[in-house]
């Protein structure tokens, strides 16, 4: 076999050999409609003949999630471009790390068996995975991957509080200042946010690819959204705008972790109710200012 970049064995301090130079990656993709995507795993393979996650080893030049989806692609014919990744566990070795990556499907996808490395793609209902024989550390890990199964972080940030916090000339031209604000906020829809840097200090080491909503109002207000980052423009007063988008929010996708940005203290009462998060303005701006 020829071997590509990142392939090869790592002797772990565990005790074990582990596949991937760079580390390995798995994607744990879900369909609303269909359930979890399993591979059954060719007999000729680490730890073959046990069903898991299709992935492989990290290249040398790729995040962990583009090597998930790349690897998922050649080994199921997903398209990557059909899969919208949320979130990530990594299992860290140190000397070697697994990282699985949690998506969920744009559109209809249609998996099949696309090399020697599987001999079998099975859709199945997250209450009958357990019953499959299992990969060992899927098995292992799996109850604590079931918990964050299809769910959001969605940041929702109060515009006028968190550019306000920042004396960089706003006032001058509050609606550039949000537009800034708003494009800096679509970074963090690419790189992701650690668990512990959002206030989910109980999810650990985990990281998100938030969904964020921008509430915008005053002279704010005609600010448009864009491909990575929504905008609600207030009809009335920021802080309504805000508790309204969370209550929607909550209502639709009860499970999903809602944060929100500010530090107005009454607007904190009102959102904290609802069940949310809240992070202050000097901690987002601690994350963007850590994108560039």
């Amino acid at each position: 076999m020829l071997l590509g970049d990142g392939d090869g064995f790592v002797k772990c301090l565990c005790g074990e050999r582990h596949w991937g130079l760079h580390g390995a990656a798995g994607l744990l993709l879900s369909d609303p409609r269909r359930g979890v995507l399993l591979q059954h795993r060719a007999g000729w393979t680490h730890h073959g003949d046990s069903w898991a996650l299709p992935g492989g080893a990290v290249r040398s030049d790729e995040s962990p999630a583009q090597a998930a989806t790349r690897e998922t692609e050649e080994e199921t014919a997903v398209p990557a471009a059909s899969v919208r990744v949320l979130s990530a566990r990594a299992e860290d070795h140190g000397t070697w790390r697994y990282t699985t990556v949690l998506a969920t499907v744009r559109d209809t996808v249609r998996p099949r068996v696309a090399n020697a490395e599987s001999t079998a793609l099975d859709w199945v209902h997250p209450d009958d995975v357990p019953g499959y024989p299992l990969h060992r550390n899927f098995a292992a890990a799996w109850p604590e991957l079931r918990e964050q199964l299809d769910r959001e972080l969605v940041l929702v940030v109060d515009s006028a509080n968190v550019v306000g916090a920042r004396p960089d000339g706003w006032w001058r031209d509050r609606a550039a200042a949000t537009e800034r604000l708003r494009d800096r906020l679509g970074a963090l829809t690419c790189v992701g946010v650690r668990a512990g840097d959002v206030g989910l200090r109980h999810d650990g080491d985990w990281l998100w690819w938030p969904r964020v909503v921008l509430v915008v109002e005053g002279r704010a207000k005609a600010t448009d959204a864009t491909e990575r980052v929504e905008v609600v423009s207030a009809d009335d007063d920021g802080d309504s705008a805000i508790v309204r988008t969370v209550k929607e929010l909550r209502g639709l996708r009860p499970r999903d972790h809602v944060v929100v940005a500010t530090a107005d203290r009454q607007l904190r009462r009102e959102v904290e109710a609802e069940g949310v998060t809240v992070v202050g303005p000097s901690a987002l701006w601690s994350l963007l200012d850590a994108c560039g």
